[in-house]
């Protein structure tokens, strides 16, 4: 199979990279490298270096003929969306339809999204299933929301055939040590905590602990990356092989609060890094926490490597090697 991956150098788009790789696909990596790295590139992908504003730029890059379009490169950090929701209007919304619209121009009917539960907002129940009412609590959720709902417009309308993941906390690092390039400015919870353990940041900050949860901090469904990386290649062969769209929650159906993972993190790098209680983030739902039931029903996924310890120690192994460089 011939695979492009717009944001195919970042974080999870470079995982993603991998495990097809693993088996012997073809790829394409199509990215801008603001925040992917050119050394999650392998050798034997194809890359584009390019912006999916630049409609010129997608065209050429999906002109080359692809099986499957996977699309990995929107913003994704809740609380600046929050701030700046022109700039994820524009990358997460405009820069998709330039994707989608590129896609069927060059033949490409096939595509998958990194999708988010964000587009949840504030759970109604525990755990979310995908019929869950989706009603986001931050603008990033929302610009997800309405990639989802052009999706099903273009499959209506233009036959597409389109996968929706819809990721709870991706975290972790490949166990076997391949990928080590770390993330620029990341907003998430595990490399904040990771930077703040080695040093690179003074302290931790924690958004809230008054919330309704047994220590008051956060809970969230954290799955690891590899086990994310593995659904888009079981996603990509369903929705080829049946001629049908597919819509899935990927998480580990645990929760994991923000202190329990910080005091955890103490206790695997062994570094007494500073952390504190800050003021409530807006737009953070107390509690998120998913169902995985119907991604196992259809493509046989489940977690397998989304414990808080090797969450931990695998990232905490790639800060490593990087302090050591």
């Amino acid at each position: 199979m011939r695979v492009i991956l717009f944001g195919g150098a970042g974080y999870i788009g470079a995982h993603v990279a991998l495990e097809f790789l693993k088996r012997g696909d073809e790829i394409g990596i199509f990215d801008n490298l603001s925040t992917g790295l050119r050394e999650n590139v392998p050798g034997e992908a194809k890359f584009y270096k390019g912006d999916i504003l630049n409609k010129e730029e997608v065209a050429k890059a999906l002109s080359d003929g692809w099986d499957i379009a996977i699309h990995l490169a929107a913003f994704k950090a809740a609380g600046e969306s929050m701030m700046s929701p022109e700039k994820y209007a524009e990358n997460n919304i405009a820069g998709s339809l330039n994707i989608i619209t590129g896609c069927l121009k060059s033949g490409c009917n096939y595509f998958v999204l990194s999708s988010s539960a964000a587009v949840y907002g504030e759970p109604k129940y525990i755990p979310i299933d995908e019929e869950h009412p989706k009603d986001p609590e931050n603008y990033y959720g929302f610009t997800k929301l309405e990639i989802e709902r052009n999706l099903e417009w273009f499959s209506k309308l233009k036959g597409l055939r389109y996968a929706s993941l819809r990721y709870f906390n991706a975290a972790g690092y490949d166990t076997d040590g391949k990928m080590t390039g770390l993330e620029k400015n990341p907003a998430n919870l595990l490399p904040i905590i990771m930077e703040t353990a080695m040093g690179m940041r003074e302290k931790i900050v924690i958004f809230g602990d008054d919330y309704p949860t047994p220590d008051g901090t956060c809970i969230r469904d954290y799955v690891h990356v590899t086990d994310l990386a593995r659904a888009h290649v079981m996603a990509s062969d369903y929705i080829r092989e049946h001629d049908e769209n597919l819509i899935v929650n990927l998480g580990s159906e645990n929760g994991i609060s923000v202190l329990e993972m910080v005091e955890t993190a103490k206790k695997i790098t062994g570094r007494n890094f500073k952390s504190e209680i800050g003021e409530r983030r807006k737009g953070d739902p107390a509690k998120l926490v998913a169902s995985s039931k119907k991604a196992y029903e259809k493509l046989g996924w489940k977690a397998e490597k989304s414990d808080i310890k090797t969450l931990l120690e695998s990232t905490y192994k790639v800060y490593l090697k990087n302090e050591k460089k």
